[in-house]
């Protein structure tokens, strides 16, 4: 069964190699990666493979993360904003 038969991604439609199948094909070749960083990707969703943690409440942390952060440069108080 590949993914595009599956109806649904949640972990109660679906079983575990159907989660590892949905997180590979989604990501694409995570060993061809030249920068190192897809390996961590597909870390990050384990807990959705183990059937711990839905991908959008996955999705939503991560986000929240990059939102929270405040990377940005401060302004000067003499800029006028």
């Amino acid at each position: 069964m590949d993914t595009e038969s599956i109806d649904s991604i949640l972990i109660k439609d679906t079983t575990r190699e159907q989660r590892e199948r949905i997180v590979a094909e989604s990501l694409g070749n995570i060993n061809g990666a030249c920068d190192g960083c897809m390996p961590g990707l597909s870390e990050m969703y384990q807990e959705y493979i183990d059937g711990k943690k839905e991908i959008r409440d996955i999705n939503m942390e991560f986000n929240a993360h990059y939102e929270l952060a405040d990377d940005r440069p401060t302004r000067s108080p003499s800029c006028g904003l």
